[in-house]
């Protein structure tokens, strides 16, 4: 029976969006017929118990090896070239392409007769770097399909691909469970809980990282005070910016209407978008563009949510948008332009429920895991 290896470095136990893509992915594979090679989470008692309790529970093999990340050195390609032979994979999907589809041509001597790289953000500023440009190129010769999240990274990904490797190149985006993500996904109980229930609220999920735009909502929110005194800006997750963003709030005079819930577990993350009257993470370029949104599923799971959306300019994050229908895109780093959208939704109930309800619709008819697994299935 042929089956397919996963090689990855982002898996869970380890969280984020990638890891979360690569494991509604996998669940959704033959579980007979997956086996996933992945790096540990974390070293020592702790992260190793985490980790082997999370495998423990997976309908298909995990194999971790013992560094925290996986690089295409000659030992880490002889265990993957070990583990394909031993399980009788025919074919390989790389979870990240950069830097391990590299081990393509190897794994294909090895006896792989399809090999596919999922390129995210990261393989996007690559492709601006000269001497990573010429590594991006040689996972594209050797592999048989590079997909890409959305039109902004295939556009600057395939530049640095031979002309052969870029028409070979498919979306393949993450998906949203839009049973998981819905309108009635508990927003009310957590709106009781955080005391919230009689104000318009503004929700914000995605880690606590300046790229991300949480800093442009604080110093949006005394425009939006003006006009809606009682509104609250909801900020979920948490991460390195959490300070400087409390500082901030404090600074600007909006500490009393900035709530911060800190990390929240991912079966809680639903009640929390749908806590909000209106989504917004106004997302910016950092860093020459080396620091820059792949795509911005949280969008999304806003949209599945029934909330419109407020979206930055960053990479693919418009990608994640239907400007003007499922909400809007503003440039990022820009509080003015930001706290114009949100103030016009919080404003209008018809908008919000209008483009609440045709974000709802798009996921529903592009954006369903079973039908991106679908597509994953026929590229293997």
């Amino acid at each position: 029976m042929d089956k397919t290896l996963i090689v990855t470095n982002d898996f869970p136990p380890r969280p984020g969006g990638i890891q979360a893509f690569l494991h509604n992915m996998a669940l959704r594979l033959d579980p007979g017929r997956v086996v996933v090679y992945a790096s540990t989470w974390k070293r020592g008692a702790e992260g190793a118990a985490a980790t082997a309790a999370f495998d423990a529970e997976q309908p298909f093999t995990v194999v971790r090896d013992r560094t925290t990340m996986l690089l295409p050195t000659p030992r880490v390609t002889r265990r993957a070239t070990e583990l394909l032979r031993a399980h009788g994979c025919s074919s390989v999907w790389f979870g990240a392409a950069a830097p391990l589809g590299l081990m393509g041509p190897a794994l294909r001597e090895a006896g792989a007769r399809r090999l596919v790289a999922t390129t995210h953000g990261h393989e996007a500023a690559w492709a601006q770097l000269p001497a990573s440009r010429q590594l991006l190129r040689r996972i594209g010769e050797g592999t048989d399909t590079l997909t890409y999240l959305g039109e902004y990274t295939r556009s600057r990904i395939a530049a640095a691909l031979s002309p052969a490797a870029a028409r070979r190149m498919v979306q393949l985006p993450p998906g949203v469970d839009e049973k998981t993500f819905r309108p009635d996904s508990g927003g009310d109980e957590v709106r009781a809980r955080l005391g919230l229930t009689e104000r318009p609220v503004v929700v914000c999920v995605s880690r606590l990282v300046p790229r991300k735009g949480q800093d442009t909502l604080i110093l949006a929110m005394p425009t939006i005070l003006a006009a809606r005194p009682d509104a609250v800006l909801l900020i979920v997750g948490g991460g390195p910016y959490e300070d400087d963003l409390r500082g901030l709030a404090a600074r600007t005079g909006v500490a009393d209407s900035v709530r911060f819930t800190g990390p929240v577990p991912w079966s809680e993350l639903p009640a929390h978008y749908g806590a909000g009257d209106v989504f917004a993470m106004p997302c910016r370029t950092r860093r020459g563009g080396l620091d820059v949104e792949g795509l911005g599923i949280v969008y999304l799971e806003a949209s599945a949510t029934g909330l419109p959306v407020v979206a930055g300019d960053s990479g693919g994050a418009p990608d994640a948008v239907l400007d003007g229908e499922t909400g809007w895109v503003v440039r990022g780093g820009e509080p003015g332009e930001a706290a114009e959208r949100i103030t016009a939704l919080l404003g209008d109930a018809e908008l919000r429920r209008r483009m609440g309800e045709r974000g709802r619709a798009w996921v529903e008819e592009k954006w369903r895991w079973d039908l991106l697994a679908e597509r994953l299935r026929e590229l293997l």
